[in-house]
């Protein structure tokens, strides 16, 4: 999820419009949203064509909106808009995932939905619209996290990432099962909204999911190495890294 051009008055109550062709899972959401004061739905949708007429009469700040509908998707909606409105997919389908990260979305939640979770999603929302453009809100360890190159997109449990090393502007990116990917993001925006722990940044240019170290090797004539489950190879660590490490894992240390 990157930053958008979304904004509202800090705040302010956000007016939401539900789109989902289910009228259960349409009560079921404004039963639980009517639970957070700092929302209100202000109008809901069973097809994308009567979201159109909606969102012209009613003007949400956001959509909260299904995939898969009677006549047209959800994405069919955000192309056929005049100007784009923030979005949180609702969806029974996680195959979606990647697709819904592509076009932007502020967060995607699996059906039944979880009262925390839409929770998080709607302060996430919050984050989005006053932001103006800055990093979005932290993560938290049950998202997955989205990971964009000019080549390709994946979409990861937070808990999949091993560790990440900055190079320049550039981020790469472990991820388990993965190749690595170079991020056109700093590790600094990396380091604000990942959850702490597990995620230490151990000095200028790498963090890791400490949760997967393995070992820290120290050898006078190698230098100090770090072992992390996923990752096919060690990482190197410096004087700083490794006092680091030393402090959150003292018990994981071997020499050789």
């Amino acid at each position: 999820m990157g930053s958008r051009c979304f904004a509202t008055e800090r705040g302010s109550v956000l007016r939401l419009m539900l789109v989902d062709d289910e009228p259960l899972a349409r009560q079921g959401l404004k039963e639980l949203l009517a639970e957070n004061q700092t929302v209100s739905v202000v109008g809901e949708a069973a097809s994308v064509a009567e979201a159109l007429s909606n969102i012209s009469r009613h003007k949400p700040d956001a959509l909260i909106l299904d995939i898969r509908m009677p006549e047209a998707t959800g994405f069919d909606l955000l192309k056929k808009l005049t100007l784009p409105l923030p979005v949180i997919f609702v969806t029974a389908h996680s195959e979606y995932a990647v697709r819904a990260f592509e076009v932007q979305a502020v967060d995607y939640l699996l059906k039944p939905v979880r009262p925390a979770r839409l929770a998080q999603a709607i302060q996430r929302l919050h984050g989005e619209l006053n932001s103006a453009g800055n990093d979005e809100t932290p993560y938290a360890m049950a998202d997955r996290i989205c990971l964009r190159t000019p080549e390709r997109t994946i979409v990861a449990p937070l808990a999949d990432v091993i560790a990440l090393v900055a190079e320049k502007d550039f981020t790469r990116v472990h991820v388990a099962e993965n190749p690595p990917l170079l991020i056109c993001q700093s590790l600094g925006t990396y380091e604000r909204n990942l959850p702490k722990p597990p995620f230490l940044r151990i000095d200028r240019s790498m963090i890791l999911n400490i949760s997967r170290i393995h070992s820290v090797e120290i050898s006078p004539t190698r230098g100090a190495h770090v072992t992390l489950n996923g990752l096919s190879s060690p990482l190197a660590l410096g004087r700083s890294g490794l006092r680091r490490l030393r402090q959150a894992i003292p018990d994981g240390f071997s020499s050789g």
